[in-house]
């Protein structure tokens, strides 16, 4: 079986760990709710990877550093790569950047291309993690979202790919118009009788600019019900405790040694090599993105140019994200660290902000020491565990993203 050790590879306190992106932007269908970049056309696709494997080699000078921990093929749809080129993409990592012993190799793919001879040639790849985009397990849900699965390949995927994987996440989607809870009861039942140990799980949103816009403006979907998300979305949290998982962001929900390692150190501001057309990076107070195109993608790289806008972060932009991704993780936001990291006209305005949302039962200051329930995910945040942690309530997670915005510093 194809397995991750979270625990892995120890740390130095010297060292520094990061994370590699690889978007893949090419899909077979447009689901109607999304907003990512992608192409439902596969002609540059050969053109495309190789430009992905010199976009590695070309940057790779950023990353003398740091020691990739994780890689990532998210999308679009990076299963609709052929294992020769998945394989291709993970050589030009190892052949070009210091990489830990056993790295948490994640791959986004649909239940659709996911065959039995698929999953066999992946488990003997190096991918040791799998992210299926399953939404819903009802034939209905998956045509109104425009999904390219079926009910059947929802199934017949999970079930091939538990046999050979146990490090597996599935997206959910909750907040459907008209979804009963003992409809969205039944998804999670589904999901947890497969033993999948992460659940990743999103509230329907409608985007600007998508499919889905149009139909809700034209009247020919309904209206996105909040109530009916927020009852969905506190069922999952009750449910999914109920069956030992631990909800550790917003929006994931994972088994002990099966949080996501890639997504959370995005969350604990650990740098990153976003590669591939739209693909963001991070590395201490910068931020960049690449151009949403493949074909202006493809012209850059293949000059030797790197296709991107970079932003360099302020103070204030600093310590604004890390109160808005604190609040959505169990890890919270430390008062201490705010202190240290930003001074105490940070720490004063904090306090100021948060006192009324306190006092609504939204946020709360904890001044326990919490217990961590995967052992070497923190090693970078030991700070962030003492006294006076600023955290959400079960009643505060639904509205974390508003409630955080109010804390900005401006």
């Amino acid at each position: 079986m194809n397995k991750t050790q979270n625990s892995g590879n120890s740390e130095t306190s010297e060292q520094k760990s990061g994370a590699i992106y690889i978007h893949i932007p090419f899909c077979k269908q447009a689901c109607f709710y999304c907003d990512f970049h992608f192409s439902t056309s596969l002609k540059k696709k050969d053109e495309l990877i190789q430009c992905l494997v010199k976009e590695l080699e070309l940057r790779k000078s950023k990353f003398d550093a740091i020691t990739v921990e994780t890689i990532y093929f998210g999308g679009g749809t990076p299963s609709l790569l052929s294992t020769e080129e998945i394989q291709l993409l993970i050589d030009t990592v190892y052949n070009n950047y210091k990489v830990v012993d056993n790295p948490e190799i994640t791959l986004e793919a649909n239940p659709d291309d996911l065959s039995t001879e698929v999953i066999l040639q992946l488990a003997k790849s190096p991918i040791n993690r799998l992210s299926i985009g399953i939404q819903s397990f009802f034939e209905d849900d998956l045509k109104s979202m425009n999904r390219a699965h079926n009910k059947e390949e929802a199934l017949r995927c999970l079930e091939e790919a538990t046999k050979y994987f146990d490090n597996i996440t599935i997206d959910l989607i909750y907040g459907i118009p008209n979804m009963s809870l003992k409809k969205w009861n039944e998804n999670l039942e589904i999901a947890l009788n497969f033993g999948i140990n992460h659940i990743s799980s999103y509230a329907l949103t409608v985007e600007p600019k998508t499919a889905l816009d149009t139909f809700v403006k034209n009247g020919s979907y309904p209206p996105i019900d909040e109530a009916l998300a927020l009852e969905h979305f506190n069922h999952l949290v009750e449910k999914t405790e109920a069956n030992g998982f631990v909800h550790y962001e917003i929006s994931n929900f994972g088994k002990p040694n099966y949080f996501s390692k890639h997504n959370t150190s995005y969350w604990q501001g650990k740098p990153y090599l976003g590669i591939g057309p739209s693909a963001h990076s991070f590395y201490e107070n910068e931020r960049s993105w690449h151009v949403a195109n493949n074909a202006k993608y493809i012209q850059a790289i293949q000059k030797n140019e790197l296709p991107n806008t970079i932003e360099t972060l302020s103070k204030e932009d600093q310590f604004n994200e890390y109160v808005m991704t604190g609040l959505r993780t169990i890890w919270g936001v430390s008062f201490n660290r705010v202190q240290a990291e930003f001074g105490d006209v940070f720490l004063q305005h904090l306090k100021k902000y948060s006192d009324k949302f306190i006092k609504e039962d939204l946020l709360v200051v904890s001044d326990k020491k919490e217990q961590m329930s995967q052992s070497k995910l923190d090693t970078d945040l030991k700070s962030n565990m003492s006294s006076q942690i600023l955290k959400t309530t079960q009643k505060g997670k639904f509205l974390v993203d508003g409630i955080a915005s109010e804390l900005f510093m401006i």
